[in-house]
């Protein structure tokens, strides 16, 4: 007697069950989308011609693999694609005017929000890995890659598709019901599930996010050169920070959340429901002192399981010299510059030099 064919899933109540897993896993919103990203490849191509991405040679290196999800995985056909609030438990209603007065504040060390808990790579690639082994105990065997910012995969696209948010003028995901403080996540399977519908813009003749950044990095909707912008300089770029944009990164040290403060639609931002991005450390009150006094034993121990400890206790420096350089002057500013002068790394002392010089100061 011939074994029996295996019985195939129902897919459509298999989707409705990932959805409902996801909830279950602290996902704010989970869909899914088809992977012919075919229309994003010519504006891909652009954009790295134009050599918007700076010295993130992982943006190029892969070539139009970053648009082609089954040449990543092979057998890929549909992508489940999830998003995750990351606002602190705790934030209260006036946040953004909150973030804006901490901005004025020229003693105060601005960490973007997202920086200020824990590793969105690791919790969300867990969490995912959780939603894939459900769909395992339910359905037995099949193909699956579990990706977050980790991978040449175009996740905003697949995220649009997908209809968790359309794309920003200022290229951010955004969502009618949570503005666009979240993070999104991937799994690239080889089961044919039913699609979501993906939604419309709304962004209508708004141009908020567009005239708020301080250093003209949003050239247009849509259109970012990350080589003006202040997460990518503050990130990113491992060398020297250039001298025109220095004065206009402000006291902001890690990341920026300007264009989304700006933005109407985070009024509607909604609150993590897993205390993992809860702040850590004071980095939401902070002062450029306190933080340049770290040693780099503090820096490694204080933000171990933090995104920020990626760049490393000298590009922290380099960062925080930045900011005491446009902050008001004064003694303990000075003296904090001064004992930093003869550090080890070039880089560090050279913004250490850039930043006395801005208060009339000479090494």
């Amino acid at each position: 007697m011939s074994a029996q064919p295996p019985v195939q899933p129902d897919l459509p109540a298999l989707a409705q069950a990932i959805k409902a897993w996801g909830a279950e896993l602290g996902f704010a919103d989970v869909r899914i989308a088809d992977i012919d990203l075919a229309g994003h490849e010519a504006g891909l191509q652009a954009w790295l011609d134009a050599g918007h991405h700076g010295e993130m040679d992982y943006m190029a290196s892969h070539g139009m693999k970053r648009a082609r999800p089954a040449e990543l995985v092979p057998g890929t056909v549909r992508v489940i694609s999830a998003r995750m609030d990351y606002l602190p438990m705790a934030t209260p209603p006036d946040w953004r005017a909150r973030e804006r007065l901490r901005q004025d504040d020229p003693q105060a060390a601005v960490v973007s929000i997202y920086a200020r808990g824990r590793d969105y790579h690791k919790v969300l690639r867990n969490r995912l890995q959780a939603l894939a082994e459900k769909v395992r105990a339910a359905v037995g065997e099949y193909g699956y890659r579990v990706f977050t910012d980790s991978a040449p995969v175009m996740e905003l696209p697949l995220a649009q598709k997908a209809g968790l948010g359309w794309r920003g003028k200022h290229t951010l995901l955004l969502s009618r019901e949570a503005g666009s403080t979240f993070f999104i996540g991937e799994i690239l399977v080889d089961l044919p599930l039913p699609v979501d519908e993906p939604t419309g813009a709304h962004c209508g003749q708004c141009s908020a996010c567009i005239d708020v950044c301080p250093t003209g990095a949003i050239l247009g909707p849509g259109r970012l050169d990350a080589r003006r912008c202040i997460s990518y300089l503050t990130i990113e770029l491992k060398g020297a920070i250039p001298e025109e944009f220095r004065p206009l990164i402000g006291n902001r040290i890690y990341g920026c959340d300007d264009c989304q403060l700006a933005c109407p639609w985070n009024k509607f931002a909604q609150r993590a429901t897993v205390p993992d991005f809860d702040e850590r450390n004071g980095l939401g009150t902070a002062g450029l002192i306190e933080l340049f006094g770290w040693s780099e034993i503090d820096f490694n121990r204080r933000l171990e399981g933090s995104p920020i400890r990626r760049i490393g206790h000298e590009r922290w420096l380099r960062n925080l010299a930045v900011g005491l350089g446009n902050a008001a002057t004064s003694d303990e500013i000075v003296a904090a510059l001064r004992a930093r002068a003869d550090h080890p790394s070039a880089l560090v002392r050279e913004h250490v030099a850039w930043a006395l010089a801005r208060h009339g100061q000479t090494v």
